[in-house]
């Protein structure tokens, strides 16, 4: 089977429990760590799928890797080779097929509530899962590219998911693991400086920390869930 291509963007921003899964699943990969100068594919032939990593900039920064990779989606989709995006990931697929990625009205960082719509690509994707927490760390949200369905959504940032035929772009980070949490909550601190002014939608790393018993688990089910149905359509 080809590889998965997973670009990375940043470099405490790794692919986590995408990774463990594919492993799980005998599914390869390789990683194109953009964050360390690394080059981004060339063939998107030669791969089963791309999986977009976030990141802490914006897909409207000027950045000469951006243009390159809203080209490679473009390639990518054409070429029906399936395409997974975490958070920024999920903004540069949104740009690329056609939508905006602008500031949303509050940050959300830590755990966050989503639904599932009624739909049937939410039923197909999803299964049974109705409402779960999922990690969030970002300032800004896409639009639904033109022929996008919504799956996911919240209540301080509508657009949480969207699937678009085999691809899906998420605006949460359903990768996570107890060790990138800790890590972000670390490296990432001065985002609670002013904790007396933080809005409901962003947790204090002690919010965080407590939940995480609960919330990790049933996001991690809720990912194998997702991480299975886009599989499927991986190209052999």
């Amino acid at each position: 089977m080809k590889p998965v291509a997973v670009i990375q963007h940043c470099h405490n921003v790794r692919p986590g429990h995408f990774a463990s899964f594919l492993d799980s699943a005998q599914i390869p990969w390789q990683l194109f760590t953009i964050d360390a100068g690394g080059q981004l594919p060339t063939d998107v032939e030669a791969f089963s799928g791309l999986c977009f990593m976030g990141g802490p900039m914006s897909v409207n920064d000027d950045l000469p890797w951006i243009a390159e990779e809203l080209a490679l989606i473009r390639q990518a989709v054409a070429a029906g080779v399936p395409v997974i995006g975490h958070c920024l990931g999920g903004q540069l697929l949104s740009r690329a097929l056609g939508g905006e990625v602008t500031r949303n009205p509050v940050k959300e960082i830590g755990w966050n509530r989503v639904s599932a719509t009624d739909t049937p690509e939410a039923q197909a994707w999803l299964g049974e899962a109705r409402e779960f927490d999922v990690y969030q760390w970002h300032g800004e949200t896409f639009s639904l590219p033109p022929g996008a369905v919504r799956i996911l959504e919240g209540e301080t940032c509508r657009n949480q998911a969207y699937v678009i035929g085999p691809h899906l772009g998420m605006q949460f980070h359903i990768e996570m693991t107890e060790e990138l949490i800790k890590e972000w909550i670390a490296e990432w601190g001065d985002e609670f400086d002013a904790e007396a002014s933080l809005p409901p939608s962003v947790q204090t790393p002690a919010q965080q920390t407590a939940q995480l018993p609960q919330a990790l688990p049933r996001m991690r089910a809720v990912a194998d869930q997702l991480y299975t149905h886009w599989a499927r359509h991986l190209r052999g």
